[in-house]
């Protein structure tokens, strides 16, 4: 497989200091395995499918490419950051839901 072979191993030295786990299914296990970590992989992916222009591989180059996943990006973390907001603007609020719906 080309994810465990050399090749990989010198792209990434290249690029920078990079170190590259890979998890692999236990032997012998048959049926549905949990691996570690699977799941920050796929959330991720899942993440990216959620925006339009990334759900299909509309782009002509790589550097456009790179730009919307950039911009996507900025977006998720954006929205992580702006979360906490949210939950402070409840400190303004006045009494309970009730007496915030009679007012």
């Amino acid at each position: 497989r080309i994810y465990r072979g050399k090749q990989l191993l010198n792209a990434l030295s290249d690029c920078g200091p990079w170190t590259i786990e890979i998890v692999e299914r236990p032997r012998g296990v048959k049926g549905f395995q949990l691996l570690p970590r699977r799941w920050v992989v796929e959330r991720t992916f899942a993440w990216f499918g959620r925006c339009r222009r990334l759900s299909k591989d509309f782009e002509g180059s790589a550097a456009t490419e790179r730009a919307w996943l950039l911009a996507a990006h900025l977006r998720l973390l954006i929205r992580r950051l702006a979360a906490p907001l949210k939950a402070s603007t409840r400190l303004f609020e006045s009494g309970s839901k009730k007496a915030a719906s009679t007012a």
